[in-house]
């Protein structure tokens, strides 16, 4: 029988990271259309690497919690009706002397065929994990994973890595070499140095020649660097983290202090703190205090996806669904998978989109607003999902679609971007957007309440000329006649009297944008049609300026 998760022609697959310290599930239903939808996230701490770096043994009692684990995993993706289990382990499973035993444990007890990757396949996933929900468009990026055993370094752009490496350098195994397990008092300053000595001496060759290489942003993945940065946000800013929230060096290292100065017991009480890390969370914070340090990062961007987010992106890469991830950017990807996956009417939104851009393009060459191509790029996204919220209900889909947006997670933008998208979307009909009627627009700066008034005129026009939904119209621009008057130019294929007559709609919007009249002309083959026109309010504002 069909799982209840299943819809006509879409295939449920499982993602299973088997790390050192924990084992993580990724379950994704993957859609025709090539949208995805995560269907569940799930993560276990077992600490399977617990003693093993001592003689190179994995522990009877840690496989015992990883077996558990992997078969409850197991036992919940076939209950969504995965129709595949794709399952890696890492650091400590191919470091293990006994991994064969682990692995026929595995097979016999969770039915779970497993695949020990290599250190620089590890750093290969981690990165298709973080580059695929990061903007990094042509800057070269840093990126450092911070696992039980290892710890991952890749340099790479958007598109394809220059660098791999994985040291043998992870929490859990610097904890077992630097500390007793019986040790639980406060960390002095010398055995602190002394991991970061070691640490410095495993990874001076990466540094060296990734400085050489040279890299302009970076990027930390893994819950000990999530966790620092929790603790480091809280500590600093008096608040949880946020998305776009950075790690700076100068708190880590006041964090650090804090951390070593206190005894294990309050260091599970520290706030921010995940308390089954406070026994290895100083070696954690040793290895990334001293990277930073040695790479001369002063901030490093907070990034929560890794191995298993790329075991999910390589898989699309080699699946009929390769068109999905492939020649898009992240930040396109992203926002094509929403309107997939709300089941947006992709012809219509890619036409309004055309058309939005076009006005925006003359309306630029007019000296109607002095925005740019960051701004034009997030007209693009606005136009293809602003109507994502009809998802839910045509009623107010407009609403509906602010609170997707504002919600859906979208890959490759900081929050600001997403608010603009966001009320792009809340304000693309009904009212136009004001600072007294409106908080969601009165919370933006100015320079994004400009750019969302005039998103939501373009939309609008664009929304009105396909009314029909039949591409009737094939071009739009606006050409500025004189200073009281702008013409609105609409070819169309034949007669298109409802998009012109919605467009005139949004002749007062228009005003109240540029402060100019404008003016409809039509031109169907050899025939030129203009409308009247309206008053001229008194004001004028350029807008971007």
């Amino acid at each position: 029988m069909a799982s209840q998760w299943n819809v006509p022609d879409s295939h449920v697959a499982a993602f299973i990271d088997i790390g050192t310290n924990s084992l993580r599930l990724l379950l994704v239903r993957i859609n025709p259309n090539h949208s995805y939808t995560i269907l569940s996230d799930q993560k276990e701490i077992v600490r399977l690497g617990e003693g093993e770096f001592i003689d190179q043994y994995l522990r009877p009692e840690a496989m015992q919690r990883a077996a558990l684990v992997a078969k409850r995993f197991t036992n919940m993706a076939r209950s969504y009706g995965a129709e595949e289990v794709i399952a890696v382990a890492t650091s400590a499973t191919r470091e293990a002397e006994n991994r064969e035993e682990f692995l026929r444990r595995l097979h016999r007890e969770a039915q779970l065929d497993v695949k020990i990757v290599s250190g620089r396949e590890e750093a290969r996933l981690i990165y298709l994990g973080v580059v695929s929900g990061v903007h990094l468009g042509d800057k070269k990026a840093l990126f450092i994973d911070i696992g039980g055993g290892s710890t991952e370094i890749i340099l790479g752009g958007q598109e394809q890595y220059t660098h791999l490496d994985s040291l043998k350098l992870g929490a859990i195994r610097l904890n077992s070499l630097f500390f007793l397990p019986n040790e639980t008092g406060p960390v002095p300053t010398e055995r602190y140095a002394l991991l970061q000595h070691y640490v410095r001496n495993l990874a001076v060759r990466a540094v060296q020649h990734i400085r050489n290489e040279g890299f302009d942003l970076a990027f930390g993945s893994s819950g000990t660097i999530e966790n620092l940065a929790d603790i480091s946000i809280l500590k600093f800013h008096k608040r949880r983290r946020q998305r776009d929230d950075v790690l700076t060096r100068e708190h880590l290292r006041q964090v650090v202090e804090m951390l070593c100065a206190i005894p294990l017991d309050e260091r599970r009480h520290v706030p921010g703190i995940n308390p089954i890390r406070a026994d290895i969370i100083i070696c954690g914070a040793a290895i990334i205090e001293t990277l930073m340090a040695d790479f001369e990062i002063d901030e490093l961007s907070i990034s929560e996806r890794g191995l298993r987010d790329g075991l999910l992106i390589d898989y699309l890469t080699k699946d009929e669904s390769a068109g999905m991830v492939q020649g898009i950017s992240v930040r396109g990807r992203s926002v094509l998978q929403l309107g997939r996956a709300c089941g947006i009417d992709e012809p219509h939104a890619r036409h309004v989109s055309r058309l939005a851009l076009e006005l925006f393009d003359s309306a630029h060459q007019a000296g109607l607003h002095k925005l740019g191509d960051r701004e034009r790029e997030l007209l693009d996204y606005s136009a293809l999902i602003h109507d994502v919220g009809t998802f839910l209900s045509y009623s107010n889909h407009h609403q509906h679609s602010y609170y997707l947006i504002r919600n859906a997670d979208l890959l490759g933008f900081n929050q600001g971007e997403i608010a603009i998208l966001a009320n792009a979307a809340l304000f693309h009909r009904k009212s136009m957007p004001g600072k007294k009627k409106h908080p969601e627009f009165a919370a933006l700066d100015r320079h994004s309440q400009l750019t969302v008034r005039l998103f939501a005129l373009l939309l609008r026009m664009a929304e009105s000329l396909d009314r029909s939904h039949t591409g009737v119209v094939l071009s739009s621009r606006l050409i500025v006649e004189d200073r009281d008057e702008v013409t609105l130019v609409v070819e169309a294929s034949q007669e298109c009297d409802l998009e012109v007559w919605g467009v005139q709609t949004h002749r007062e919007a228009f005003n109240k944008v540029f402060k100019r009249r404008m003016v409809v002309k039509t031109v169907i083959g050899d025939k030129i049609s203009t409308i009247p026109k309206l008053p001229l309010p008194d004001s004028a504002e350029i807008l971007g300026s």
